[in-house]
């Protein structure tokens, strides 16, 4: 009888499912049944390290032949009867989650990864139980005719070159029948993992037309590399800090020891990964775990400010993101985003051209220091989120993906091509490709092995890192924009590829950590984004909402249909404005991320800037400034009071001013801290205050909104939270004259309550004139009559 062996890998070290149960369509005496079989599976561990589980099934002779299908039911704690299979199969039409097999004669194995980090690249290799571990290099090469893991000399000056210089010990690797090549776990100078920790390497790869390239690892851990010299293009001084590390040699990096000091190489310095998380939360400072209780500070590492304006050395790196904590602790957010975090191209930029997607940016510091900054964020109940991007790699990327192991266009296996080479003009073979808006080709998603290296690298960003969410950019790029480079023509089946992508990279993460935050950024409007995959959508916790932001602050393209309501009232005049647009983004708040500035709008896109110039229409000087600070406070508390899950931009709750942009943002940082201790303090304070009431009451972190006015002439809107007994009615105002008299509004949701004023955006404390509602304010008759300042924002709670 045919005997198979299933083995389900799970991909990390960590205990996670408490059982794991094999089941198929078969019947106990191993013929094909429309029953599916359930039995247990043992656990053991795999030669990486990794818990893995196996089930061995006997089907009778006569089935040979013929097609099985098969997955695994997992249990893990506070959870029963999960599908451990993320893996979508069969045509895109379908969404079963099955495995498939045709069986053998003479048996055979199956088997189901659900992470590969710890598979591909360098890893510890146990050839034994118990046996200290040696390394196993692999890298997923189908075309190549030979490949070979070649370890930089030692000799020289740390690069290896593209004509072999600076090689020096060799390995040679075998194929397997899926196109990885591997190598031999008993080679016997692989069979010690600590002698060659940290050494440097590259792939050797003779590629399908027999020249040979030399490629970088792309499960690497770590590039070697700070700087931006390519040395291949001349100019290198043979420092490796200068090297540009998308382009340098990767680096064996151990995932279960962390450097306590963060980049030094003392030895006492390492600890092995369970002792350096074992403190890693605090009681006193809980970190959220729900969508709404989120308050998101939006940080780029790279743009903080590093020392004075005349001197400063170069990016910021994670240690002045871990000198930013105590102020984002006392500032009260309770959610961090940082943008890309994952190696990309040159150091000034923003990370979103990625090439190396399991390795931490190394002039960032790299991988030690970001997980000491994520533990640092945890103690003080500051969840982590990092932006990914799946939507192109880098442009540049020789030695990366780019013609990994081939000449030819179509079979280019990490970039989406549409046919055969032959199929267009001998002079535009590019034409294959397919575009989607995005700064590169697509990546070719639709490749199981490719979207096992994206998803991969995200899971080790949640097991490894402890990272708490991740925002997924220009999700448009992926499910709608992709047409063929050739003609512009629409490619449905890439955009059928990009959507079984994000839906197997949420299953899978959703597997890991049931409570991930998973965002999307999307300008197309779809709405199965953020629906659950049960009832047919993607399974994204939350969407990005850039129509808040065009709707609250301005717009690009000066769209008149939009409101534009910090933009027009920047100009001073006291035109209408569209309070009752503004009042339909309320109701749509829930469910959405809703932000008043972002990386994006900050000064990077088309005419927009940062707000502070925005609300004066950029004449922002002594006369103007308490202006401008007004009605920034009054969109700041919009968003803050809405029913969304609020984000800003850093630096915001200080007034910031200078432009944001990709090209020159070093040249425009600014001192956070300083400007809080002085013309940023008053703002600093108004964003401490309305922060700590959103976060203290749960009625505005509800879903619950209802608008009691929104009228244009006046510039006033008017809405309700509230969450059982707890109430609120928020007044924003950009008129720019008081309503010192009252101003008057009824809804039937007021009838019987009296209220008590608990913020006034224009107190002298946030550097306004004072005034407001000293005493209670009743509406017993469901009527209020509200004293409201100049450009502000009123909060009233319910008094019981």
């Amino acid at each position: 009888m045919p005997e198979v062996t299933f083995t389900y890998h799970t991909g990390t070290v960590r205990e996670l499912f408490n059982t794991v149960r094999l089941t198929g369509n078969w019947s106990a005496e191993g013929r094909q049944s429309g029953e599916w079989r359930i039995l247990p599976m043992d656990a053991f561990r795999d030669n990486h390290g990794c818990l893995a589980y196996r089930a061995t099934v006997s089907f009778a002779n006569e089935e040979a032949g013929k097609e099985f299908f098969w997955g695994v039911i997992v249990n893990a704690p506070g959870r029963v009867d999960l599908w451990g299979i993320a893996a979508e199969y069969g045509p895109f039409a379908s969404s079963e989650l099955h495995r498939a097999f045709t069986l053998d004669a003479k048996g055979g194995a199956q088997s189901y990864c659900l992470a590969g980090g710890r598979y591909l690249g360098a890893n510890k290799y146990y050839r034994k139980e118990g046996e200290a571990p040696g390394i196993r290099f692999s890298v997923w090469a189908p075309h190549a005719q030979k490949v070979e893991t070649v370890i930089e000399s030692g000799n020289g000056d740390g690069y290896i070159w593209n004509n072999g210089k600076g090689a020096g010990e060799s390995f040679a690797m075998t194929r397997d029948a899926s196109g990885i090549w591997a190598t031999s776990p008993d080679d016997p100078a692989l069979t010690d993992y600590t002698r060659l920790e940290h050494a440097r390497y590259m792939f050797r790869i003779t590629r399908e037309d027999g020249s040979v390239a030399f490629r970088t690892d792309l499960y690497s851990r770590c590039q070697a590399g700070k700087g931006t010299v390519n040395p291949e293009e001349g100019g290198w001084n043979g420092k490796l800090d200068d090297l540009e590390s998308t382009k340098s040699c990767s680096v064996v990096k151990n995932p279960d020891s962390v450097n306590q000091g963060g980049g030094a190489d003392e030895a006492d310095a390492w600890v092995d990964a369970e002792t350096f998380w074992a403190h890693e939360f605090s009681p006193l400072a809980p970190v959220p775990s729900q969508l709404e209780d989120l308050i998101i500070y939006e940080m780029h590492i790279a743009g903080l400010w590093t020392g004075p304006q005349e001197g400063q050395a170069g990016p910021g790196t994670l240690r002045h993101a871990m000198g930013m904590l105590d102020y984002l602790t006392d500032l009260g957010v309770n959610a961090v985003e940082l943008l890309p975090m994952s190696e990309f191209e040159d150091t000034a930029g923003w990370g979103y051209g990625s090439t190396h997607f399991h390795a931490i940016k190394y002039d960032r510091e790299g991988q030690d220091l970001f997980k000491r900054f994520v533990r640092e964020c945890h103690r003080r109940g500051i969840a982590v989120i990092v932006d990914v991007v799946y939507n192109h790699y880098s442009p540049d990327s020789e030695r990366v993906h780019w013609m990994y192991d081939t000449t030819r266009h179509d079979h280019n296996m990490y970039y989406y091509y549409k046919g055969k080479q032959e199929d267009y003009p001998e002079d535009f073979p590019e034409g294959g490709y397919c575009d989607n808006y995005s700064t590169g080709y697509l990546p070719n998603v639709g490749e199981e092995m490719v979207r096992a290296m994206l998803i991969g690298s995200a899971a080790a960003m949640l097991l490894d890192y402890h990272v708490d969410g991740f925002r997924m950019d220009l999700t448009q790029a992926l499910h709608s924009f992709n047409v063929l480079h050739k003609d512009g023509s629409p490619v449905p089946e890439a955009n059928e590829s990009g959507i079984r992508f994000m839906r197997e990279w949420a299953r899978t993460l959703r597997l890991f950590k049931p409570g991930v935050f998973l965002l999307a950024e999307d300008h197309s409007g779809w709405n199965m984004l953020a629906r659950e995959q049960m009832l047919g959508g993607v399974g994204f916790t939350a969407s990005w909402w850039s129509e808040w932001y065009h709707q609250l602050i301005g717009d690009a393209d000066q769209d008149s249909a939009k409101a534009h309501l910090l933009r027009n009232a920047g100009y001073g005049t006291a035109s209408p404005l569209r309070m009752n647009v503004m009042a339909g983004m309320l109701l749509g708040s829930p469910g959405h991320v809703v932000y008043h500035e972002s990386h994006d709008e900050s000064g990077n896109s088309e005419r927009s800037a940062r707000n502070i110039e925005v609300a004066v229409n950029g004449m922002l000087f002594d006369n103007t400034r308490a202006w401008g600070e007004a009605r920034c406070r009054v969109v700041a508390g919009m968003t803050l009071f809405s029913a969304g899950t609020p984000m800003f931009f850093m630096g915001e709750e200080v007034c910031a001013r200078e432009p944001y942009r990709h090209g020159d943002f070093l040249e425009h940082r600014e001192d956070f801290k300083a400007l809080r201790e002085s013309s940023g303090g008053p703002m600093f304070r108004f964003y401490q205050d309305i922060i700590r009431l959103r976060r203290e009451n749960p009625a505005l972190h509800s879903a619950n909104i209802a608008v009691l006015k929104a009228h244009n002439q006046s510039r006033v809107l008017v809405w309700h939270r509230w969450l059982g007994a707890q109430e609120f009615v928020i007044v924003a105002s950009l008129s720019n004259t008081p309503y010192d008299g009252g101003y008057v509004f009824s809804h039937r949701n007021l009838k019987g309550k009296t209220w008590v004023e608990v913020l006034n955006s224009e107190a002298p404390i946030y550097g306004g004139p004072g005034g407001g509602n000293n005493e209670h304010v009743d509406s017993n008759e469901g009527t209020m009559n509200v004293a409201i300042p100049a450009c502000g924002i009123i909060v009233l709670a319910r008094k019981n």
